[in-house]
């Protein structure tokens, strides 16, 4: 149970968004550990990507693409739901992260069930906002250092293969839409 290192994360962040793959995020909550493979990813970088929070620049919502990486970079969307991000970029970079999309769940599931009021274990984290839901997620994490054992953090999982990623485009954006960045096994 290897924690990810900083290094990991300093990388072209479209390079990260597949090695994520396979890797477990870990939500610590007092004693209780909950956990899931993450199965799906999305790249997003910087003025490469019109996509990307960070594009117009840097935000007060936005600043975590532009600071330290390995760091969780949570938003909150549509009024209603958070989705949780990794700061992830090479040195040439100013911004990036990788927004995690989708978990097999694997430690905690009954809590897993109690967050998300469903029993479904197929449509428990199978979209950013339910597996924030589902892990209870929330601004609370925002910046967390994923690279130490804290409330948020990610631990080595098992080795994917390039012939395992299915890539496609990226779900529910308007822009750059050309750009293959969804990652998923």
């Amino acid at each position: 149970m290897k924690i990810i290192p900083r290094s990991f994360y300093q990388r072209n962040t479209v390079d990260v968004a597949q090695a994520l793959l396979g890797q477990v995020l870990v939500r610590r909550i007092t004693d209780k550990i909950i956990s899931g493979v993450i199965v799906e990813t999305e790249a997003y970088r910087y003025r490469d990507d019109a996509a990307s929070h960070s594009f117009m620049g840097r935000t007060e919502r936005n600043r975590a693409m532009f600071e330290e990486v390995g760091r969780a970079y949570v938003y909150f969307t549509y009024g209603m739901h958070f989705c949780v991000n990794v700061v992830a970029r090479d040195n040439d970079s100013e911004a990036g992260a990788v927004l995690l999309r989708a978990l097999v769940p694997k430690k905690g599931l009954d809590f897993m069930v109690r967050q998300r009021k469903t029993k479904v274990i197929s449509n428990l984290t199978n979209g950013p906002a339910k597996l924030t839901q589902a892990l209870r997620i929330t601004n609370e994490q925002y910046g967390e250092d994923l690279t130490r054992k804290s409330s948020l953090y990610i631990i080595e999982g098992k080795k994917v293969t390039k012939s395992d990623i299915d890539t496609r485009p990226r779900i529910g954006i308007k822009k750059a839409t050309d750009k293959l960045w969804n990652f998923r096994i």
